[in-house]
């Protein structure tokens, strides 16, 4: 796409951003980006997460079908989280994200 082909503002674009671009919410797909997981493993994964605002961007990922929830029965029960084909169809943005983060961003002194 070229610059003159895109238009100044897009609300799907813009909704998108909203969607994918909350605090956390990019760490977690891209922790699922690799496979399954349940919620501890996404915790540990994502260093200073919380657990409440963990779930609570899990069930919002949930409401875009981007993420889905399935439960085990076992005891204890299991529960397990995945992308679904929709977060799947995102792996070619993340990947082109962490290309240009790997050549252009600079983490502070204290972050490395």
């Amino acid at each position: 796409m070229s610059a003159t082909e895109i238009s100044p503002f897009c609300p799907l674009f813009q909704r998108g951003m909203e969607v994918i671009g909350r605090r956390w919410t990019g760490a977690i797909v891209r922790a699922l980006m690799t496979g399954s997981r349940r919620f501890n493993e996404l915790a540990d994964t994502v260093p200073g997460i919380s657990d409440r605002l963990l779930s609570e961007r899990l069930k919002e990922l949930e409401a875009e079908d981007i993420v889905e929830r399935s439960v085990v029965p076992s005891t204890p029960v299991r529960v397990d989280y995945q992308l679904t084909a929709k977060g799947r169809e995102l792996m070619p943005v993340f990947e082109a994200l962490a290309a240009w983060a790997e050549r252009w961003v600079v983490l502070p002194a204290a972050a490395e």
